[in-house]
């Protein structure tokens, strides 16, 4: 272990919607423009807000969760970062001390802690001037070894409000305040149930962020920001825990499949580099287009926003008949959320339902409100491709569908201990080496996952080589 200087810092607000979205990505894209290489990473189990992470940094964003990875997971990955990046922003999700419990488990100001990073307090000034100063002093004095380094006014009426909410933080505190936002009159960035409008429905990303870039710029000490990130202390460099390649391993490549379009883009990218690194070949795959695959031998399908696309997924017969089929030849399939949602019968959308590949007799609907949300733990209960039976998973979901006339004969893979799942606390529906459900893992908290996924697929790729019927069922063990 060595100590390796890593500046860096962490973007928190007191709820959900206070504004470090927007900040996080404005000082992400600046510091970019100003020619620093910046690791971005946002907490918690979040695809969106990585993704435009990653589009203001140029660099993919990664996760980082205390309740998905261990302490020590978590020291490993980020300072495997330090010496290639010049800096690191790290997002932060709810209130800065919200977490699974009343100790504050897993919450942004644990993950500070644990990277030994300042901290930046985004505020929502709505409506309140010197009582931000009580607030900010709460926040300062409530955690020991949290680094408060500063605050950044956010929803400022004019400039009476941003200078008596300035100057009773300055007197009555000792954060300083790096700067303070007026009130934008649109949001840059649309926003759907699940937060931000993803990229890839929602186009001109360079005019996002020259705008969002200025108006940081403007009204925040964005050297001052900088500073404070260079005074985090040295990261220490800790042992590896990336699981090596399998010690078995195969004799020819397995290709697996990833479905990356508008449909279906929920992906950690740590996932695919971790079937990479057990020695699969991926390719991307569009269930939108009719054009025709390469030979594959597993198949990922990743969550996403199949409802928004779900007249063009059902017209195109020739995509779904394809999964079918492969489904029914024994191709290992893991579907996640979205993903399962498209090998349903049906999916039900603003009064319409619109056919899907129709692997499982199941028929799925878009509600309003989350159907499901939050961390998840699971038993394995049933054999499959992916998972050995008696093993604890642990992951999350948030999916505004259910499953609806759910046959009475499905199998299920996964017995909920915490979290929704399909029906009945039950997760991880089964159908020859298919496994789909709402439940999405990644590959640091489910080391396995990956081995077992490649494994599966060079299963089948041998099968098919020296036979023209199905691949039998596949069974961890």
């Amino acid at each position: 272990m060595h100590q390796q200087s890593f500046p860096r810092i962490t973007i928190s607000g007191l709820r959900g919607g206070s504004g470090k979205t927007i900040i996080s990505l404005a000082l992400t894209w600046l510091f970019t423009q100003q020619g620093f290489k910046v690791k971005a990473f946002k907490k918690g189990p979040d695809y969106i807000d990585a993704k435009w992470l990653s589009l203001a940094s140029g660099q993919h964003a990664s996760n980082l969760d205390p309740f998905l990875f261990s302490t020590s997971r978590i020291k490993f990955f980020f300072s495997s970062f330090a010496g290639t990046h010049d800096l690191a922003v790290i997002e932060g999700n709810r209130g800065l001390f919200d977490g699974m419990d009343t100790r504050g488990s897993c919450s942004t100001s644990e993950l500070a802690r644990i990277l030994e990073s300042p901290v930046l307090l985004v505020l929502d000034c709505t409506k309140v001037t010197r009582t931000t100063a009580a607030i900010v002093q709460g926040c300062a004095m409530f955690e020991e070894n949290l680094d408060l380094a500063g605050v950044i006014l956010n929803q400022t009426a004019g400039a009476r409000h941003r200078d008596i909410t300035r100057r009773s933080i300055e007197k009555y505190t000792d954060v300083p305040v790096l700067g303070a936002l007026p009130k934008l009159k649109d949001t840059p960035i649309p926003e759907r149930h699940m937060g931000l409008i993803s990229s890839q429905e929602y186009q001109g990303q360079d005019e996002i962020f020259r705008a969002l870039g200025k108006v940081v710029q403007d009204n925040i000490d964005v050297e001052l920001v900088l500073n404070i990130a260079g005074s985090a202390p040295a990261c220490t460099k800790t042992q590896n825990h990336v699981q090596e390649i399998s010690s078995d391993p195969l004799k020819e490549e397995a290709v697996i499949g990833v479905v990356r379009d508008r449909a279906l883009w929920f992906y950690y990218q740590e996932n695919l580099d971790a079937l990479r690194q057990q020695g699969a070949k991926l390719v991307e795959l569009s269930l939108l287009t009719p054009e025709d695959w390469p030979r594959i031998h597993g198949l990922y399908l990743g969550g996403g926003f199949p409802e928004t696309s779900a007249r063009e997924l059902s017209v195109n017969v020739v995509a779904r008949q394809k999964v079918k089929d492969l489904a029914d030849q024994g191709l290992p399939i893991y579907a996640e959320c979205g993903g399962f949602m498209y090998l349903a019968e049906s999916l039900h959308y603003e009064g319409e339902d619109f056919d899907m590949a129709g692997v499982f007799n199941v028929q799925t609907r878009v509600y309003k409100k989350p159907q499901g949300h939050g961390y998840i733990r699971a038993g394995i209960i049933e054999p499959n491709p992916f998972y050995t039976t008696g093993d604890t998973i642990v992951g999350h979901e948030f999916h505004y569908s259910r499953c609806l006339s759910l046959s009475p004969e499905a199998r299920f893979c996964m017995r909920m201990e915490r979290g929704t799942g399909m029906a009945g606390y039950k997760d991880g529906l089964l159908y020859r080496n298919v496994l789909a459900g709402y439940a999405h893992v990644h590959a640091f908290s489910v080391e396995n996952w990956a081995v077992n996924f490649v494994r599966a697929a060079g299963i089948f790729r041998e099968h098919v080589d020296k036979s023209t019927g199905p691949c039998p069922d596949i069974v961890c063990k």
